[in-house]
């Protein structure tokens, strides 16, 4: 057996270690981090982002519930925990504002505020492997869109203060800035997907944004998600809101070889599942033990498929069945334990890990929400910029 196979088969293996108690008010859980293990140790905490405007964070092992942040006045998109301190989370907000928490403390108020420019309504956000540099990408308004970028220094030991940003790239996208993501070990690079199709990849170290742009991807469609793969992460993939995948390596720009490594136009024709369908992607995960990249992806009554990628095409590499009893909206792969996250719409979150047998709980019956959350993007045929690489 090969090292992906035995991989694949490990995934394939995944089962319920724990399960979160339903809270009182239940959402849909939109966005899951884990906060990254200090020295010695393993995560201790996760972040989930509700439908509810609410920031819930659980304790990484038990799942069970510790506080959560339900001061928000505009739709939340996305949370990050600061790299170098695991009590330090931030999360981006509708109102113009991306906030910093520290989970320590029992006070609802934000420690650190990153306000935007007054028309500013982010919908996507990053920081840095550093903690040095926060980015966040805004709607569309009018004509603008923008990305805009802040010094992030000083977040665990400073008082409530608001910090303005420290400038913005105005000219790449002509749409909603989706998706943000930076480098897992770089610092200065950071990749961002749009609704105008363009999957742009950035240097910030350089002094403007035209020599700051080192390759615009297309990917003919709406993007939902974005992240890096590949030895050194020298690779960008990206998923559409039409459940396409597209899957590029950035290293051979200087080179005659072409940097498309996939390019799907719809998932869910390409991947075949005996006795089941396939209906939606959530995410991918790189297992850099393996050197693989996988995609996650879903079905509306909450199985979960996980699907091997490689240059000839996409297979099914498992199906994870007996958690969610709704769709999937948000998974959070941990490679220190090999353990996998994932949030519903039935408001749950599920811990999966290799081999592990969950307490005899009964399957919580589908939550009848009734409004679906707002959705933050347009789906829609833009006009797309053609720039080369």
């Amino acid at each position: 057996m090969t090292a992906v196979e035995k991989i694949e088969e490990q995934l394939a293996s995944l089962c319920i270690a724990k399960r979160s108690t339903l809270s009182e008010e239940p959402a849909y859980l939109l966005d899951i981090d884990v906060s990254k293990p200090a020295q010695s140790e393993s995560s201790r905490f996760v972040a989930v982002s509700c439908s509810n405007k609410s920031i819930r964070i659980y304790n990484r092992e038990t799942l069970n519930f510790l506080r959560e942040y339900s001061s928000h006045p505009g739709i939340l998109n996305g949370v990050r925990f600061a790299h170098t301190c695991d009590s330090v989370v931030f999360s981006a907000c509708s109102d113009g504002t991306v906030k910093c928490w520290d989970i320590r403390l029992a006070a609802q108020k934000a420690v650190q505020v990153f306000s935007g420019y007054p028309s500013n309504v982010f919908i996507s956000f990053d920081i840095n492997c550093s903690d040095l540099i926060i980015c966040a990408g805004t709607e569309k308004v009018e004509k603008d869109t923008f990305l805009v970028f802040w010094d992030a220094r000083g977040i665990t030991n400073c008082a409530s203060t608001t910090k303005e940003p420290l400038g913005v790239y105005s000219e790449s996208h002509n749409d909603d800035i989706t998706k943000i993501c930076f480098h897992p070990v770089k610092p200065n690079l950071v990749v961002s997907g749009s609704t105008d199709g363009l999957v742009n990849v950035f240097d910030i170290n350089e002094d403007n944004e035209d020599d700051a742009l080192i390759s615009t991807c297309n990917s003919d469609s709406s993007v939902s998600f974005i992240g890096w793969s590949g030895k050194d992460y020298r690779q960008v993939y990206c998923m559409t809101h039409d459940e396409g995948f597209c899957w590029w390596d950035i290293a051979q720009l200087d080179t005659e070889e072409p940097i498309t490594l996939l390019h799907i136009l719809d998932v869910r024709d390409a991947v075949c599942v005996e006795n089941d369908s396939l209906h939606y992607l959530v995410g991918g995960l790189y297992h850099d033990k393996a050197d693989k990249l996988f995609l996650v992806g879903g079905t509306s009554t909450g199985n979960i498929h996980l699907i091997s990628c490689g240059t000839a095409g996409l297979s099914l590499a498992g199906t994870l069945r007996g958690g969610h009893s709704a769709a999937v909206r948000s998974c959070c792969w941990n490679p220190t334990d090999e353990s996998l996250l994932t949030g519903g719409e039935d408001a749950q979150l599920l811990l999966w890990k290799p081999g592990a047998v969950e307490r005899s709980l009964a399957k919580k019956a589908s939550l009848k929400i009734a409004s679906s959350v707002q959705k933050r993007v347009r789906v829609h045929n833009s006009s797309l910029k053609s720039r080369k690489k």
